[in-house]
């Protein structure tokens, strides 16, 4: 028995009336109303007597020449400081584009806790930089013309030269301040990158708790002290004004040194002295490939992290009204582009197919690259850079495996480690002298060997050297203290078993059975 009537006519004529009814009022309210919105938005903020302050407000009150101008300076440092922000929520949601990256790179059994290294060591970091990480770093620096953003205090010094900063631990004091916060978030989210990288290649056999250990200690001190050096106005810094004053001291605009060389070296000494995977490199020394398990989660991974660059590279200016940021976007889209061009032409040459994984890695090479020269170089440069990044990382990956036998499952070593540097070098010769007017208390805009200045390609390789030298000291002492006592590597048969389930208690993918491996099974 059907239950269900149709409409009848009679109702359907009355809701068609009332329709009517509705669509007259509201037409003739917008006639009626048509000369009070403002449309175009030409009277909207018109309102002078706003500039007057709170207490001066009066009829007829009209704004002084102070008013304007101290209105006009809020309104300077507030889209500075809302770029700073929306800059710094982008990078913050690379750290996404790492989880998604590393965790596809690797097998199925350590996806839980790969993504879980990828969550948590936000959370140390923060804790770390908090503490005494920012105080080290930012602690003496000025950017009161571009932020409002004053020093907290007088850095230790030797002479001229500055050691380290040593102000605002806790974000105590002076440092709660609206400026300080800013900066003290946007800085937070680049030091988290240094401190994800290594957890790629030391990836599948990293004991959960010594993880935890290093979170602290790269936000704590390894990042901060040299950060110091070349961004918290620093002896590297000072090359310019002080000794050989070789160009504008070493120059790093975003972070290839800062951030990535210093990931990608701390992430070499953190997998050498951890080993390889079990089975990676056969009874001959041959490395043997591992396939990760999920290739379009490491691509989307991908796609987040070159979305989230923009932020990296373009917040890097400080400043909405530091029109710049157009050069620093495009030339950081223009590398990216013809990393993973170049890497998968590489691959595709040297071994018959395009792989997809190479050529992730090829994209984000470019960008790493790029990320120091990226304000100061043309548009060509910017192609050029991320070419040889592109190259440059299929051959590291090369070099790490198969001659320093060293087990980097998601290429971070060289994405990270060898692009950073070679972008620290790409600035000191593809400078062009369009930008940097000022920087690190020089005149003149930054100039590379290529357009006639030397210096800043020396400045520029001391400050590879002491990445190399500073990183490599400091990660090998940390990671051999902490190998020789709490341990570093998972027991071999939680290796075999996957680490998901032994150190976590949470298997990703509980609903399906994962394949034996052959890989180490003779």
């Amino acid at each position: 028995m059907r239950t269900n009537k149709r409409p009848s006519n009679r109702a359907v004529r009355w809701l068609a009336a009332l329709l009517a009814v509705v669509i007259s009022v509201a037409a003739l309210s917008g006639v009626a109303a048509a000369d009070d919105g403002d449309r175009d938005g030409s009277h909207t903020g018109d309102k002078v007597v706003n500039l007057v302050p709170a207490q001066k407000q009066e009829p007829g009150a009209t704004p002084t020449l102070a008013d304007v101008a101290s209105a006009t300076e809020k309104n300077r440092v507030a889209i500075n400081l809302t770029w700073l922000m929306l800059g710094g929520v982008l990078v913050l949601f690379m750290q996404a584009g790492f989880a998604l990256v590393e965790t596809g790179f690797t097998r199925a059994k350590n996806a839980s806790h790969t993504m879980m290294m990828n969550m948590v060591i936000f959370a140390l970091g923060v804790i770390g930089w908090w503490v005494c990480g920012y105080a080290f770093m930012f602690g003496a620096t000025d950017y009161h013309g571009i932020l409002g953003l004053t020093a907290l205090g007088s850095p230790w010094h030797l002479g001229d030269w500055n050691l380290l900063a040593h102000d605002g631990f806790f974000l105590g004091g002076k440092a709660y301040d609206v400026s300080v916060l800013g900066f003290f978030f946007f800085q937070l989210v680049f030091m988290d990158a240094t401190a994800t990288i290594p957890t790629g290649a030391m990836a599948e056999r990293w004991k959960f708790s010594s993880f935890c250990v290093w979170g602290l200690f790269v936000s704590a001190i390894l990042y901060p002290v040299y950060g110091n050096w070349v961004w918290g106005g620093g002896w590297l810094a000072q090359l310019g004004v002080l000794g050989p004053k070789w160009g504008h001291g070493a120059v790093d605009f975003a972070g290839s040194g800062v951030v990535h060389a210093m990931g990608g070296v701390a992430a070499f000494w953190g997998a050498k002295i951890l080993g390889p995977r079990i089975g990676k490199f056969g009874p001959d020394g041959k490395p043997r490939a591992i396939p990760g398990h999920h290739i379009p989660m490491a691509i989307l991974g991908t796609f987040i992290l070159l979305v989230g660059w923009m932020g990296f590279n373009g917040g890097s200016t400080f400043a909405g009204t530091d029109f710049r940021l157009t050069v620093v976007i495009t030339n950081t889209i223009l590398a990216s582009a013809f990393g993973c061009l170049a890497a998968m032409f590489t691959m595709w040459k040297m071994f018959g197919k395009p792989d997809p994984s190479m050529t992730a890695n090829g994209l984000l090479a470019g960008l790493v690259a790029i990320t120091a020269p990226c304000a100061f170089v043309a548009p060509w440069a910017a192609a050029v850079i991320g070419t040889v990044a592109g190259i440059l990382v299929v051959m590291a990956v090369l070099v790490v495996e198969r001659v320093f036998k060293v087990d980097d499952p998601v290429g971070a070593v060289a994405v990270h480690g060898a692009n950073g540097l070679w972008g620290v070098l790409a600035l000191g010769l593809f400078a062009d002298g369009s930008y940097g007017a000022g920087l690190n208390g020089v005149d003149g805009a930054v100039k590379g060997l290529f357009y006639g200045d030397g210096g800043q390609f020396l400045a520029q390789v001391a400050d590879a050297l002491t990445i190399l030298v500073w990183c490599s000291l400091a990660t090998v002492l940390f990671f051999t203290v902490m190998n020789k006592t709490m341990g570093m590597r998972s027991r071999a048969e939680d290796e075999i078993a996957g680490l998901d389930g032994p150190e976590l208690g949470a298997a990703a993918y509980p609903d399906f059975m994962e394949a034996p491996s052959t890989i180490g099974v003779s």
